[in-house]
């Protein structure tokens, strides 16, 4: 990570501000407040929230805190909020029906592990961490109504989400509605300068622009970040459709994760995963384009460069062997998993026994990796979820599913 870019011009701090954001809002507005700071000395408050909707933190949600840290490299002050209060009524952003609500005893323990994990990236000396339910709470019923009245129904359901739910006639809950309000409550009661959000967020951070405007605050600069696409290059990166590297990933995990992703998605990753300049990045697709450096020594060096930010210089050069070993020349991990059983008159089918050794979810997702491919038994592909493994006799099974996990059966 950077830590000392005060010798920048302030042109080069606005290109390492701008790098991989969408849009800024506006532009003009940050610079005035950049060159304010650079005469008062008063850092700028830049915040940006998160509702602890899952214990986990991964590479979408770092390129908001990412961002967080380039300004915390440029000396301004960095909130990290925790949307305690928010969690309660679920974001309706992007979603096409009403979100679950969590527990507190839920958005308590996903706090805890934020707190313990965003220190990855972020300073732990030059960080502010908040929870939006100290000032929600204070605010009390009177307030929240008072609060309620400063926008309209018809501001609120000019919102995508909420415009296309009333034409597919999707139920919106009363509590959905509250959830811009609240956000935007949150740059007031903050002060914010700046705030960051991902693409789906900018309804609910110009929200918070009108609700500064009208307690008589300076609105506050929004600057969106895109969403980062997860390994399957398709959908936003996330837990629940199991494409989503975790920065507590082992690194061998993480390593073989980005290696999985496609020569053209690498770039994003560099954008907004790393802190690789953008003329670099620019570079070295002429290069590829070229013919003088090869889109997969690229990777592994985009690979490596993840690891080592979230685990170590060595951790990466390790996982960056074990790779080129296994896949780059053939060979086996070194630690592979081993099970014992005793021989039976037992013949098990392929599917079930995947599922037994936790290499599936369960006999059906086997089934599925089977018949696509995805699954060598001694080195041989199979393609046939009906066929069985026989107990009888000692022996070992060699098992590969997908391009990482590995397991030996040995029959005893």
């Amino acid at each position: 990570m950077n830590s000392d870019l005060d010798s920048l011009t302030f042109d080069e701090q606005l290109t390492y501000l701008r790098k991989g954001a969408v849009e800024i809002i506006h532009e003009k507005e940050l610079e005035e407040r950049l060159r304010r700071r650079a005469a008062t000395g008063r850092p700028l408050r830049v915040k940006a929230g998160f509702d602890p909707t899952a214990p986990d933190i991964h590479l979408g949600h770092t390129v908001l805190i990412r961002k967080m840290r380039h300004f915390q490299d440029l000396g301004h002050t960095v909130i990290f909020l925790i949307g305690d209060f928010t969690g309660l009524i679920g974001d309706p952003s992007g979603r096409t029906l009403t979100r679950k609500q969590l527990t507190r005893e839920e958005i308590e323990a996903n706090a805890e592990t934020y707190k313990k994990q965003i220190f990855k990236i972020l300073d732990p000396e030059t960080t502010v961490i908040d929870f939006n339910s100290r000032w929600m709470l204070e605010l009390g019923t009177d307030g929240f109504v008072t609060l309620c009245a400063r926008y309209t129904v018809r501001q609120i359901l000019e919102r995508d989400d909420f415009e296309k739910r009333l034409r597919d006639n999707q139920p919106i809950a009363m509590h959905e509605l509250l959830y811009p309000i609240v956000q935007g409550y949150d740059s007031v009661a903050l002060e914010a300068d700046v705030e960051l959000g991902g693409t789906d967020q900018k309804f609910n951070l110009l929200v918070g622009r009108e609700l500064q405007r009208s307690f008589g605050q300076p609105p506050q600069i929004v600057m969106t970040m895109p969403l980062l696409e997860g390994t399957d290059g398709v959908q936003k990166m996330s837990k629940s459709l199991d494409n989503y590297i975790g920065i507590y990933d082992e690194p061998a995990d993480m390593f073989g994760k980005v290696m999985s992703i496609s020569d053209a998605l690498m770039y994003r990753y560099y954008e907004l995963a790393t802190d690789v300049p953008v003329q670099t990045i620019e570079k070295w697709k002429q290069d590829v384009a070229s013919g003088r450096r090869h889109p997969m020594e690229l990777k592994k060096d985009l690979a490596a460069t993840i690891v080592t930010d979230y685990h170590s210089v060595a951790a990466a050069a390790s996982a960056r062997d074990a790779f080129e070993r296994v896949f780059a020349r053939g060979g086996l991990p070194e630690d592979i998993e081993t099970r014992e059983v005793a021989a039976s008159a037992v013949r098990s089918r392929l599917p079930k026994l995947l599922s037994e050794l936790g290499m599936a979810a369960s006999a059906a997702e086997a089934s599925r990796l089977i018949k696509s491919g995805a699954v060598t038994l001694n080195g041989a592909r199979v393609t046939d979820p009906t066929v069985t493994v026989d107990h009888a006799s000692a022996g070992e099974y060699l098992f590969k599913v997908g391009k990482r996990r590995f397991m030996r059966l040995v029959v005893r």
